[in-house]
């Protein structure tokens, strides 16, 4: 039987493949030297920099989980400034979302870094590393864009709110967190004095989501309103 040659995430995991991959580089220049001189050698290096590229990306999403080890205990422990600034010669969040932000590791830094800042009222720097955190998530991502609608909604911007909470309504929508993003949509529409879309929102809840926990509120918001757009 003809032995299997590993590919993909099997060579950058073992090092003899890896390196058995780029003696078959090395050995393919040698032969084809003068070819890849003219039509080659730019995709021979965007190869191998792929390769290069995510065994270093690897690497530093290691580093990046270790550097913020303290700094997540910190942030557990409501310990926003040392969560944020680290402590002791360890990194803090801001640190790693900084050295690290296109690893996994820095993402997550983003996100609590974001969360931490709006907890101290330092909402521009906030919104920042929270618009800088991405996931596919189904709680988290719509978490960020709620947060980023409270942010704004302290920052007295309501357009900016609504937008971030119907980004975070309309984000994977379920009956556990989507009722929660639409009541504060509702409670920024009508702030903005559009009664109409707040009852909308509410009408949502009601309709949507009748068992979730926000559906007196909903209901009672949305009777004081009925009278105010001539229903």
């Amino acid at each position: 039987m003809a032995k299997k040659e590993k590919t993909g995430i099997e060579i950058l995991e073992s090092a003899d493949a890896l390196k058995q991959e780029f003696g078959k580089a090395e050995g393919f220049l040698k032969k084809n030297q003068t070819l890849l001189t003219y039509v080659g050698g730019g995709i021979l290096a965007i190869i191998l920099g792929i390769v290069g590229y995510n065994y270093w990306s690897k690497s530093q999403d290691e580093e990046a989980q270790v550097a913020m080890f303290n700094a997540v205990y910190a942030f557990e422990a409501d310990s926003l400034k040392q969560a944020l600034n680290g402590t002791g010669g360890n990194e803090g969040l801001l640190s790693v979302a900084s050295n690290y932000g296109s690893t996994d590791a820095g993402n997550l830094a983003n996100f609590m870094a974001g969360v931490a800042l709006v907890k101290q009222g330092k909402y521009d720097e906030g919104i920042e590393h929270l618009k800088s955190f991405s996931s596919n998530d189904l709680l988290v991502q719509g978490r960020a864009y709620a947060l980023i609608g409270d942010a704004y909604m302290e920052k007295k911007n309501t357009e900016e709110a609504i937008s971030y909470y119907k980004k975070a309504a309309e984000y994977k929508p379920n009956k556990f967190f989507t009722p929660l993003y639409l009541m504060k949509l509702a409670t920024a529409y009508e702030t903005a004095k559009d009664n109409k879309s707040a009852l909308d929102a509410y009408n949502q809840i009601i309709e949507k989501y009748p068992d979730s926990g926000e559906i007196t509120n909903a209901k009672k918001y949305k009777s004081k309103l009925e009278g105010t757009v001539g229903e």
